[in-house]
């Protein structure tokens, strides 16, 4: 039997186990030794009956010395056991067990663990673990899994031992440099104490060793994009000679410091000769268009074409509109391309980006569709880059002779977070908010703050202001306690009759979404009911009031997102948070939100209360799933991952070497699913 055979193979597996055992992504065996522990049991210390105490979690071993069975009347049927140690005897109760009858003999020793309490003076364990004593049985750390319908821990551990009788087979992938650079356990050893530790010390050296892979792993897949870009891709040289200053000068404002350091090091790796791979983070109002803009000046007047791509036909118009007046007095020639052309405008469009007319190409996933043709692609740049799926702005790439690609997002994510989902790129941070920026004022209130935060609504609005009102759903649940926009839609319809106001979600068609933006944003619609799928939309500056319903379902990154809807025009802006909930995590993030506007804080806040999980979709992105690493926990043993990883393509870049052969293999079969690695 090898590790590459089915589960089933095993002992005690049949056919249904194998499908409840499918659902936890157990097919092989060697999946089964790749499924971990959620937690542990000490079992090693053997209580005496008489020590047991109310509330106390224990181990005791005695002889069965009767059993009962009954029925609670109307209720549940009991199993009563009476067991026996050399210091007294106690009650253990099972409901709706008679199964157990059958596994059970009068007068054999048996292990029972479990929750002590005292009923009418007498000590019970409800329900306890029973396992058969066996001669010279040793005590142990005892796992405890995550689990699925038909399958109980005693069966699990059971197979769990089968599987690592195979131990041997399993080969070891990290470097043997690795293991001594990191002073790490080999895998067989990690693998077999990750399961059934001897002690708390090889326990905490096994999950050291398996975090550290995960990580590590990961990280030099992403390494081993970036170098085999550099190494394989010439990029192109832009001149030295076009000099970007010059066209920063035309604006009538100055650039923050950190929009300029951002643009010297655009500006660096344009002019370097290799492909430039380069994420720019910027909290919204921060400043990024005019980067984007710089970057792509001096890309057309180096000879070549930009293009920008953005999420929504609303927001790729909105970048047209603003980059075409902006590009106009420098002589440079801006287009616009998405589904929505007609067929005239689309051909004509087509023809002159493939002439070279056109400078820079605004549009939609359409821009990467295979009958467009550019006549010199030498920069690509993608807005809101995480709304787009894992390849798309490789496509993009393609469609010129290595261009220098530009990765531009208003999302705020941790450093430590974008160094994992952003691996295969440089990284510049926009963290300075242009002088003037107001600050927009979060007031967080419970249910019965609902009527004065409408009351002051109505007097934005009045004002002649519009307003966004956010829910968490789109219909009213049965299974969710929450508000949803339907609901709401329906009920301020009446209340705010003066005004207009519309209902947008996300599964609408996309021309009625088009339409229903387009009407908000030229001021046709007053008070926009919406699900969050305005959480990236388009800049309306004369929208002052966000009014996000039940706040507590949504993470700090996300209300930060929300509330960076307002606070794009010259009037003061408000977000108003109404919570149902009261726990304290609800709470912590209304407090947050009320005392900063910074991003960057928020979301370093954000990662700490959720966790990267739910952060931020790390399967979008074609990250694999951590079983054992947290971001959060481990950003120490993330560091010296790096360093590693680092190490590792210094000495070998493209993993060739015998001694990297299954850590190739053991990478490429990780990102299998993700199409994002080839080393």
């Amino acid at each position: 039997m090898n590790l590459q055979k089915k589960v089933s193979e095993l002992k005690g597996i049949g056919p249904k186990k194998s499908a409840s055992l499918s659902k936890l992504n157990i097919d092989t065996i060697e999946d089964l030794l790749y499924f971990y522990p959620r937690d542990y049991e000490d079992r090693r210390e053997l209580r005496e009956i008489i020590s047991l105490h109310e509330g106390d979690t224990a181990l005791i071993k005695g002889k069965l010395i009767l059993m009962f069975r009954g029925r609670i009347p109307g209720r549940r049927q009991t199993l009563k056991l009476l067991i026996q140690d050399e210091s007294g005897a106690i009650e253990v109760i099972f409901f709706n067990a008679g199964h157990l009858v059958k596994s059970l003999k009068q007068n054999e020793e048996y292990f029972f663990y479990g929750n002590v309490n005292v009923s009418r003076g007498r000590i019970q364990m409800l329900h306890p673990e029973i396992t058969k004593y066996e001669q010279g049985q040793k005590l142990s750390i005892v796992p405890i899994y995550p689990l699925t319908g038909g399958i109980s821990q005693g069966e699990m551990r059971k197979w769990h031992k089968e599987a690592l009788k195979l131990l041997p087979e399993l080969n070891e992938y990290l470097p043997e440099l690795t293991l001594k650079r990191n002073r790490l356990c080999v895998l067989s050893y990690a693998i077999e104490n990750i399961h059934y530790p001897q002690d708390r010390q090889k326990l905490m050296e096994a999950k050291y060793r398996l975090i550290f892979e995960e990580l590590l792993l990961l990280q030099t897949g992403l390494l081993s994009i970036r170098k085999k870009m550099n190494f394989s891709d010439r990029g192109i040289l832009f001149s030295n000679k076009i000099s970007i200053d010059s066209f920063l000068k035309s604006f009538p404002f100055s650039l923050t410091g950190a929009q300029q350091r951002v643009i010297s090091e655009i500006n660096a790796d344009m002019e370097s000769g290799k492909v430039m791979n380069r994420l720019v983070q910027g909290d919204v109002g921060s400043g990024k268009t005019i980067v984007a803009a710089a970057a792509m000046y001096k890309a057309v007047k180096s000879g070549f074409q930009a293009v920008m791509m953005a999420p929504t036909e609303l927001l790729a118009r909105q970048h047209f509109e603003s980059l075409d007046s902006v590009f106009i007095q420098h002589k440079i020639n801006v287009g616009f391309l998405s589904g929505s052309l007609s067929a005239k405008e689309k051909k004509e469009t087509l023809n002159r980006i493939e002439s070279g007319e056109i400078d820079i190409i605004i549009g939609t996933h359409a821009l990467i569709q295979p009958n467009v043709n550019y006549n010199n692609l030498g920069l690509v740049i993608t807005d809101e880059q995480h709304r787009f799926g894992v390849n798309q702005r490789e496509i993009l790439s393609k469609k010129g002779m290595n261009p220098d690609v530009l990765v531009m997002t208003a999302t705020p994510i941790p450093r430590t977070l974008a160094v994992i989902l952003y691996g295969d790129l440089d990284i510049s941070v926009i963290d300075e908010a242009p002088p003037g920026r107001q600050q927009i004022v979060t007031r967080a209130v419970k249910e019965d703050g609902r009527d004065a935060a409408y009351e002051f609504v109505r007097r934005e609005v009045g004002k002649g202001r519009q307003a966004y009102v956010v829910a968490p759903l789109i219909a009213d649940s049965e299974n969710v306690d929450a508000r949803s926009a339907l609901g709401l839609y329906d009920e301020l319809k009446d209340r705010f009759y003066e005004f207009t106001i519309a209902f947008l979600h996300g599964s609408m068609k996309q021309t009625d979404k088009d339409r229903v933006m387009q009407d908000l944003y030229s001021g046709k619609i007053q008070i926009l009911i919406s699900t969050v799928v305005i959480e990236v939309g388009i800049n309306v500056p004369n929208a002052s009031v966000m009014l996000i319903e039940n706040a507590e379902r949504f993470g700090l990154a996300q209300l930060h997102q929300l509330r960076g809807r307002v606070g794009r025009g010259k009037e003061q802006s408000y977000c108003i948070l109404i919570s149902e909930g009261d726990s304290s995590v609800a709470q912590e993030r209304a407090e947050i939100m009320k005392a900063t506007n910074n991003g960057f804080l928020i979301a370093e806040k954000d990662l700490e209360l959720r966790g990267p999980g739910e952060f931020f979709g790390m399967k979008q992105h074609g990250i694999p799933e951590f079983k054992l690493a947290d971001l959060v926990k481990h950003i120490k043993i993330l560091n010296s991952v790096r360093e590693e990883a680092e190490l590792i393509l210094n000495e070998d870049e493209f993993l060739t070497k015998k001694e990297n052969y299954i850590l190739k293999n053991k990478i490429e079969k990780l990102f299998q699913n993700t199409e994002r690695i080839n080393i």
